[in-house]
């Protein structure tokens, strides 16, 4: 039994971030390319360590993946419009639904169920004006669960960050 208990506490001290953890995935997020030699340097330590603890953060999921960030002002013209969603009913297979629809769409970039007036909230991504029409006419207003759509289109970016603040 103990050593059951030992094992079990192992896990959930495995499963925490400490400092070193911490400063590892700020370097991290600033830019996915730091190499562990450099990230050691910059702490201190040594290389080994450092690779073995991004390598546990990516195996318990704390790092689920790495990604570039790309400048879409350089690739093409677009706009970014947020859709507040309502559903008909929020019964459990409606929303289960929309999940599986909302996931197919390239367009939506993020989606989050809400609290308060709308059900969901959309980030879209579109070419222009008339794309955003196309996509809230044709794929999200005419799911059969939907009930309401309405719609804010950004004007001025004024931050987009991917950081996730680790306190």
């Amino acid at each position: 039994m103990l050593q059951l208990a030992i094992v079990k506490q192992e896990k959930v001290m495995m499963d925490k971030l400490d400092d070193i953890d911490r400063a590892i995935l700020r370097i991290l997020q600033k830019d996915a390319k730091t190499v562990a030699k450099s990230i050691a340097e910059q702490l201190g330590l040594t290389k080994t360590p450092v690779y073995e603890r991004i390598k546990r953060l990516e195996q318990e999921g704390f790092i689920r993946n790495y990604v570039a960030i790309l400048n879409k002002d350089k690739i093409e013209e677009s706009i970014t419009v947020f859709s507040f969603v309502s559903l008909e009913a929020q019964k459990g297979a409606m929303m289960d639904d929309f999940f599986e629809q909302v996931m197919k769409y390239p367009e939506v970039v993020e989606c989050f169920v809400v609290g308060g007036e709308f059900d969901f909230h959309l980030k879209v991504v579109v070419k222009n004006l008339d794309a955003y029409y196309n996509f809230a006419k044709f794929k999200i207003a005419s799911l059969p669960s939907v009930g309401n759509v309405k719609s804010a289109f950004v004007l001025n970016e004024v931050k987009n960050d991917t950081h996730f603040p680790l306190l």
